[in-house]
């Protein structure tokens, strides 16, 4: 759970705080968008600098 509240606190801090939004949709597709980006482009340091997409797929070449 810890990983999941540390990924929507960052979603906030990146996408979220001092915005408006005037819809749900407008809402929810930032918060798609967000999350294609973090798990494709989104490069992290805890991962040996790769994207969360990189990593499972470098986990599913070694299995």
């Amino acid at each position: 759970n810890g990983p999941m509240e540390g990924f929507w606190g960052i979603l906030k801090r990146e996408r979220y705080y001092g915005r408006r939004f005037t819809s749900r949709e407008t809402l929810v597709a930032m918060i798609e968008g967000y999350i294609a980006y973090y798990n494709d482009r989104r490069l992290q340091r805890n991962l040996g600098v790769m994207t969360p997409t990189e990593k499972h797929e470098s986990y599913l070449r070694v299995a």
